[in-house]
Parts: structure tokens; sequence; C-alpha cells
């Protein structure tokens, strides 16, 4: 009887959420009934991309977060925020297994990442890629993730909600109950297949952002391709005392960053540096992309100074920029 009235108040609860939100759920919910196989439908989704959904960790910068195995080569989907400028993450699977993961393209402004399992002597635990595109307010999906961090003691909790809103810029957003540790894990519709990426955690836990599969699609290829482009958005996830140059960036051009715009009265701005500059340098190291640049600036913080060299009109120039701090220029 217990175990009864257990699954009766969670059912019951899941009724209560569909039928007060108004909106209409896929697939139709009206009797126990329903509710019994749409549980059953949860429990084996869950098992079957359990064992693709990996904790994340970087030796390097200290930065974790999870991620989702989408090839049987051991292509890994995340957010951009979870690798930031490391090269190199180490993989953790639910049952503790660990490999070596290199760090491929991110797009910061879609908070998209790819990461490759080194190791390619054997073929690794995937899931099915879906669309989010045909997805309507109130369809109902599922989210994984390492919340908290990798805990040997317990597999990838499972979040069950619905979609609450798509946005025009390739993010769409859940109810899915998330925490610290989930960015990057991936959001699944019912049929197991991934429509998402965790992103930014909302003001509250139960209002959050995914990095929409249609954005990784677009990306696809120079994802693959090891490029890095865009920049991490105003949102809580980024730190508010990290270093910032003060710059807006497009592709890479001419073997540096191309600076589609600077903030004005920002670091880059009251240096001299102007839209249209390419960066090739930062305290003399070369810079050929956007990782670099930040790993380069992540070396330092607020109110150092540092040498950026520039090419202008067919002439190298350097600036000396006082690097500014990221909570001042969001104001």
């Amino acid at each position: 009887m217990i175990i009864k009235l257990k699954q009766w108040t969670i059912l019951t609860s899941v009724i209560l959420m569909i039928s007060q939100s108004g909106l209409q759920a896929n697939p139709a919910v009206t009797q126990l009934s329903d509710l019994k196989a749409l549980q059953t439908k949860i429990e084996d989704v869950s098992k079957r991309v359990m064992p693709a959904t990996v904790s994340l960790f970087s030796k390097k910068n200290g930065a974790s977060g999870s991620g989702v195995i989408v090839s049987a080569s051991g292509l890994i989907l995340t957010a951009g925020h979870v690798v930031g400028d490391a090269e190199e993450m180490t993989v953790i699977f639910p049952n503790g297994k660990q490999e070596r993961g290199k760090v491929l393209g991110a797009n910061y402004t879609r908070d998209s990442a790819m990461i490759q399992i080194i190791n390619q002597e054997q073929t690794w635990p995937h899931v099915a890629i879906g669309h989010s595109k045909n997805l309507k307010v109130g369809d109902l999906v599922i989210a994984l993730g390492h919340a908290g961090g990798y805990d040997p003691v317990r597999t990838p909790p499972v979040r069950f909600g619905r979609l609450i809103a798509h946005s025009d810029n390739q993010f769409i957003t859940s109810d899915c109950t998330l925490i610290g540790g989930d960015s990057g894990g991936p959001l699944f519709d019912l049929e197991g297949r991934v429509i998402g990426i965790h992103s930014s955690i909302g003001e509250k836990l139960s209002s959050n952002n995914h990095a929409s599969i249609e954005g990784f699609r677009q990306d696809w290829d120079r994802l693959q391709d090891g490029k890095t482009w865009g920049r991490l958005g105003g949102s809580n996830l980024d730190d508010p005392d990290s270093p910032v140059l003060g710059v807006f960036t497009n592709a890479t051009f001419f073997g540096g960053i191309n600076i589609r715009a600077v903030i004005e009265g920002g670091p880059a701005a009251q240096a001299g540096i102007r839209a249209g500059d390419i960066l090739i340098g930062i305290n003399g190291k070369h810079i050929t992309n956007l990782r670099t640049m930040y790993a380069q600036i992540a070396q330092h913080n607020p109110g150092d100074t540092i040498s950026v060299q520039l090419a202008r009109n067919q002439r190298n120039i350097t600036r000396r920029v006082k690097l500014g701090r990221r909570s001042d220029l969001q104001r």
C-alpha cells in the first residue's frame, strides 16, 4: 500500500502540473492509466539515455559540468561556458569510468560546444539527435545531468517537466528543476532524442534556458572543425568578477580575431581600440581564436594592464589595455 500510495502521489502531482498549466501537452493525460503509461515511458527513456550522460571536468581551470554523447565515436555536446578556455576535459561516465576528451569548437553566443573522446578503440554509448523547432509550448521533456557534480553513489538525477518558451536566438526554456553541475547536460523529448543542452539557470530553479539542438545543427561543421566564435551573454553563469576586454567579436579573420564593436567607455575603447581592428596578439602571444584569447585574459585580474597587438589598415599597432570587471560593463 505504501508503494502504491507513493506512486499515486507522484502521478497526481504530474496531472495537477499539466492541468493547472492550461497548456496542451503531448501525449494527452486524462486518467490514471495514462499517467502510469507516461511514468513507464519516462523510466524507459531515462535508463536508455543514462549511460551517455557524462560529467565533465577540466584540470586546467577547474571548470565542470555535464554533457551527452551523440555518436558511437564519442562526440559530446555540452555548453560553451562549461569548456571555457580548456583544451582538454576529463569525461566521467555514470559508472565512474574516465576518459580524456579533446575540446573541439564552441559558439559562445549560443553557449554550445563539442568535445571528442580521444580513445577511439571502442564504441561509446550514445543518444539520438532530435529536433526542437517542431516542439510546442507545453510539450513534456526530460532533463538529465550530474547535478552538483559527479557523485559515485548515485546516477545522474532525472527531472521531468514542460517546455515553457521558445526564443528567436536558438534557446528554449523548460521548467525542469536544474542546479549547478547540470550545465551542459541534455534535455530530451519523450522518445529519448536530445533536443537541447542546459545553458543558464534562471532566478527560479524551475525556469531554465537550454541551447537548442537546432543551433547545434546549424553550427555542426564549424564546431566539429574546432572553430570558436561569439561571446557568452550576461547570464548568472558568468563570473561577475572575471576580467574583460570590452569588445564584441566576429569570426577569425586574417589569422586573428575581427573586432566587430567595442563597448563605449570600456577598457578597449579607452585604450583606442576600434571596431574593424584585427586582434592578433596579447602580451606577445599570437591569438588565432577566441579560446586562446579567453585563456590569455583569464590569466589576469580586473585592473591588470595587458599589451594587445592589432592589425589596422595593413599595419600592426600595439595598445595597452587596463582590463575591466565583467559586472561593471553589464550595468
